[in-house]
């Protein structure tokens, strides 16, 4: 008898808890401010708008594009109308190798999605070919063919027409020559981008034949169709194609050592050379 009177009490008292804690958070609900109609929280507002930069990652770093995201407070989240209102470009550096410049009012994505247009629309000239005749450095041959690729050329793509079925021509094609060689009896040798030298005429590199006649008079094909030196177009006449910059580190020679190589430039678009970047940061 005295169980069940037990087991009663406890019974009542875990209504009465439960009943008080619902009483609770029904208070808690009722005293809530009402939720702002046609705009949004602060603590939304700024979800939606600013990128918190913790100590480990960045959060809110996603975003609602649909326009309907925020419809139940009457806040109208259209993309379209909030872009042409609020995004605008302020320069804030430009010289003659870099530009660098804030995107305002702009979505992380869409951000994002300008540096992969410029990668892949923007033209500029990059390696097609490293023809490399004699290598005796310790850095092999790819890993210098890639080191040749990180170093900027000066020249105007605009000036120059995309390769169509692999024939370089002089209006297509840029030839460098790099012809280093270090001495038994010298020091070390350091090889810098002034060291490319631009072949206007195109490559001194004979072309492999399968019916190589060595009593022939003809002259030998190369890898490039130059009708005519790229320096007798008025394009080039007064402007002569270099590297960007001449101190650029391409490979150390030891005495005994040389490097003899061409260089084939063609026109392209900026993702196919590893130079010419663009990044962005929020």
């Amino acid at each position: 008898m005295s169980s069940d009177n037990e087991d009663t009490t406890s019974s009542s008292e875990s209504e009465r808890a439960d009943s008080v804690e619902e009483n609770a958070t029904l208070e808690f609900i009722e005293n809530l401010s009402d939720v702002p109609m046609g705009r949004l929280p602060s603590n939304i507002e700024f979800q939606r708008t600013r990128v918190d930069c913790k100590a480990d990652a960045p959060i809110h770093t996603d975003t609602f594009q649909y326009s309907g995201a925020y419809s139940s407070m009457r806040v109208e989240n259209s993309f379209l109308d909030n872009f042409c209102d609020n995004f605008r470009v302020e320069v804030i550096r430009l010289t003659e190798d870099e530009m660098e410049f804030d995107m305002i009012g702009i979505d992380p994505a869409l951000a994002n999605a300008f540096r992969r247009i410029l990668i892949s629309e923007v033209p500029t000239m990059a390696i097609e070919k490293v023809l490399i005749a004699n290598n005796t450095s310790v850095i092999q041959d790819e890993v210098l063919a890639h080191r040749l690729g990180l170093i900027p050329i000066k020249a105007d793509p605009r000036l120059f027409e995309y390769a169509e079925n692999n024939t370089a021509s002089e209006k297509n094609t840029i030839v460098f020559k790099l012809h280093v060689r270090c001495e038994r009896s010298g020091q070390r040798l350091s090889v810098k981008s002034k060291e490319l030298i631009w072949l206007p005429n195109g490559s001194e590199f004979p072309l492999e034949s399968q019916d190589s006649k060595t009593g022939s008079s003809s002259k030998p094909k190369t890898y490039t169709s130059f009708t005519c030196s790229q320096d007798s177009l008025p394009e080039f006449s007064g402007n002569p194609i270099a590297p960007a910059l001449g101190d650029i580190l391409i490979a150390r020679l030891g005495p005994g050592q040389v490097n003899l190589l061409f260089v084939l430039y063609d026109c392209g678009h900026s993702s196919n050379s590893w130079c010419y970047t663009f990044v962005f940061a929020m």
